[in-house]
């Protein structure tokens, strides 16, 4: 496996272009399915999940290119409904073919999907939002098997804001007959982009970013030009990465008003920032301050997506912080590998305590997921020393070659990739 080798202490200087957004891209490139033709799809980022769901694609039918950062997607040829379990193994949000396939096919076979082993994800409210729709659905042994002759629609609450449920049920009911509420929907700019899209091809659907999306299905709809927004956790990552190495970074093609709770919590920590349009200049001159307590929730909350990475900051505050992570309880992996460099961190159910220390020291740590090994890449550009990340693939599912991104900004990191012996050949 891939592992990243990284020279810590030098602060990260320069500008940078945050890539497209793999939560957006993935939903979109999924509803892409609900119109037959050729749709190009831009601003969308090389990353192992975004290959997988092309793969899942193809499998199914379509015909795809992936140049630059333009995806030319063709479905006109899709033939089945039912997505290799092979690869739903590889990607959790594999799930959100069940939507579109459902609405296009009247059926869909799929399997429990893979991903990230941060704690579980139950997929039980995509499944109640499309029995609501008129869904007959049969689990057995990690096979689940939807069909409906016909969607209907109707009132939908969630009891919990989950994202993948809501853009599931939303590519349901595009199509289907009559009017589709969601109560209690997840509010993440992903689901206003997935919005966006949908319009654009046609679609009638209103209230994306607010608890409650009012969906009016339409007979038809046709493939399109649309351009995926940015990355909003690579954009934060970037930015408290540019405060842990006490750096000065400008982020540009971002939107500030998605990473509005990030932004006050690296305020609080004394780090300086300022916006203007799509652009976002980030400086930390001396030691961060503590903040005494992050809670993770649901958007637009602080995200536990970036709960890693802002420890890895605190580690090094002056003072002691708090964070409450309330959204997934397998998030705390990556701080047993960041006491390997110094870390001053205890565990108490879902809260961690963070005792600032003075520096980190190089050590050789493990990835366990995607944004674990971020906050590890984070904490090796800060620390004295070298840095060995293993187990890179877990970061690639989300980062655009992180190496090439920070090296940009000045960073001494590189990648080693594995040299195949014979035997390894032979295999």
């Amino acid at each position: 496996m891939d592992k990243l080798v990284i020279e810590g202490g030098s602060p990260l200087s320069g500008t940078i272009r945050i890539h497209g957004a793999k939560n957006a891209a993935l939903p979109i490139l999924a509803a892409s399915l609900l119109a037959e033709g050729v749709h190009s799809l831009h601003n969308v980022p090389k990353l192992l999940d975004i290959e997988t769901m092309l793969d899942i694609l193809g499998r199914l039918g379509c015909t795809s290119a992936h140049e630059e950062e333009t995806v030319t997607i063709d479905t006109s040829s899709v033939g089945t409904s039912h997505v290799p379990e092979d690869l739903m193994r590889q990607m959790r949000s594999s799930i959100f073919l069940m939507g579109p396939l459902l609405s296009r096919f009247g059926e869909v076979t799929i399997y429990q999907p893979g991903g990230c082993a941060i704690g579980e994800r139950k997929i039980d409210l995509h499944l109640q939002g499309l029995q609501a729709l008129g869904a007959e659905i049969q689990e057995s042994n990690g096979r689940i098997s939807c069909r409906a002759a016909k969607l209907l629609g109707c009132d939908i609450h969630l009891d919990y804001p989950s994202v993948g449920a809501t853009e599931n049920i939303m590519m349901a009911a595009a199509m289907a007959e009559g009017c589709t509420t969601i109560s209690g929907a997840a509010r993440e700019p992903e689901i206003q982009d997935l919005q966006n899209f949908l319009n654009k091809m046609g679609a009638q659907i209103i209230g994306a970013g607010t608890d409650t999306i009012t969906i009016q299905g339409v007979k038809k709809l046709y493939p399109c030009t649309y351009e995926v927004i940015p990355d909003r956790i690579v954009a934060g990552t970037v930015m408290i990465a540019a405060a842990a190495t006490r750096g000065n970074v400008t982020l540009t093609h971002t939107n500030a008003g998605h990473l509005t709770s990030l932004i006050h919590v690296l305020r609080r920590a004394g780090v300086q920032i300022t916006v203007c349009n799509d652009i976002i200049n980030i400086s930390c001159m001396g030691r961060p301050r503590a903040v005494e307590r992050i809670v993770t929730s649901p958007y637009p909350s602080f995200p536990t997506d970036l709960q890693s990475q802002v420890m890895v900051l605190l580690s090094l505050a002056d003072g002691f912080s708090v964070i409450k992570e309330t959204v997934f309880e397998g998030r705390f992996k990556h701080v047993e590998e960041m006491a390997r460099m110094g870390a001053d961190i205890s565990i108490d159910l879902n809260r961690a305590f963070i005792r600032g220390v003075q520096r980190l020291y190089g050590a050789t740590v493990e990835a366990t997921d995607l944004r674990a090994g971020a906050a590890l890449v984070i904490a090796g550009l800060a620390a004295q020393g070298t840095t060995v990340v293993e187990q890179a693939h877990h970061i690639d599912r989300g980062y655009e070659g992180i190496e090439k991104l920070f090296q940009k900004l000045g960073a001494h990191i590189s990648r080693k990739v594995p040299v195949m012996g014979p035997l390894d050949l032979a295999n």
